[in-house]
């Protein structure tokens, strides 16, 4: 089993921590709400957020997409951190085993940097080029969620306060 791991950083004029709380903590109830034609919704099917929890998130009919299943690995909401594990959904295919995410946000002047490190994990015998990863990332990156998540925070400066 080989690991592909990329990262991208994304400044945000947020805080951390509201950040944190729309991205991570209350993710479910937003971004359904946000990408409605995306995201049909986002359920904890197994715990109730924290540590060990399992999500999953159901796209819409007609998407190309059916479902994902994340695990979370990892919680600190006070260091804004949250590692978390896609064990399960189409996008896993017959490529990779699992992909692991680590998210970070990072005071930065009155807003934020997040850095985020994803690990593809492929299953045994299989290979994969980075490129393939990249290109993939480049039609679903964290970093167009982020920037529309902003956006809708500034706009809406009570939601996740």
């Amino acid at each position: 089993m080989g690991v592909i791991t990329t990262t991208e950083e994304y400044k945000s004029s947020v805080s951390p921590a509201r950040l944190f709380k729309a991205l991570v903590s209350d993710s479910h109830i937003l971004i359904p709400k946000l990408v409605p034609q995306s995201v049909k919704s986002i359920d904890f099917i197994k715990g109730d957020g924290g540590v060990g929890s399992i999500k999953q998130t159901t796209f819409p009919e007609g998407s190309h997409l059916k479902l994902l299943k994340h695990k979370i690995d990892e919680l600190d909401a006070s260091k804004f951190h949250c590692k978390y594990t896609l064990i399960e959904g189409d996008i896993l295919g017959d490529v990779l085993e699992k992909v692991v995410y680590e998210v970070n946000f990072e005071p930065s002047g009155t807003g934020c940097v997040c850095k985020t490190s994803s690990h593809y994990h492929t299953k045994p015998g299989v290979e994969i080029k980075e490129e393939e990863i990249k290109t993939g990332k480049d039609t679903a990156s964290p970093t167009d969620m982020y920037k529309l998540v902003e956006e809708y925070l500034i706009a809406n400066p009570d939601v996740c306060a």
